[in-house]
């Protein structure tokens, strides 16, 4: 069974390469003036995305440097070892919706200080993989595409984030104690 598992993952991407330009042909599309023109609304896209891209980053900046951050740490602190959530993850909870580069970031230091088998390092890696970069998300793609009522989008976001942290820490707990 594990010699299908690896020749399906060896050769699952170079065959959809090589599939999706012979469908187009087949059909009569020509692939490379397609190819060509959702490249270039790609790029345009990317030079949209640059001025929300950086508002992020300068709010993420302003929001550690300013101290807020480690006040947030420190009120949550408490009440959080209160029900299993150790010290060391809180900053990482706080970034994750807002910046995948710095939550990977902590969790790099978490991995490097407790080693990736302590149950810190577990969590860490757990919390990373469980949630999104919210703030990010909806910054980046509502705005790139202009829509200014997001509705429910960011409350929602948000709950699932929620959701993963709570799953995260409860199944750390379950499977290792």
């Amino acid at each position: 069974m594990n010699h299908v598992i690896d020749a399906v993952s060896v050769w699952a991407i170079p065959v959809m390469i090589g599939l999706i330009p012979l469908v187009g042909w087949l059909r009569g599309v020509n692939i490379y003036e397609v190819f060509a023109e959702g490249a270039s609304e790609g790029f345009h896209m990317a030079i949209r995305m640059i001025p929300f891209l950086v508002g992020i980053l300068v709010a993420l900046n302003v929001f550690q440097a300013s101290g807020a951050l480690a006040a947030v740490i420190g009120f949550l602190k408490g009440p959080l070892a209160r029900v299993g959530v150790p010290a060391e993850v809180i900053p990482l909870m706080l970034v994750r919706p807002l910046s995948g580069g710095a939550a990977l970031g902590i969790t790099t230091g978490i991995l490097q200080h407790y080693g990736p088998d302590s149950f810190v390092g577990r969590l860490a890696s757990t919390l990373q993989g469980s949630t999104d970069t919210t703030f990010y998300v909806i910054t980046l793609y509502f705005g790139s595409i202009a829509v200014k009522r997001t509705r429910y989008a960011l409350t929602v976001a948000l709950l699932g984030d929620l959701a993963g942290f709570i799953a995260s820490v409860a199944v750390c707990h379950w499977l290792f104690g």
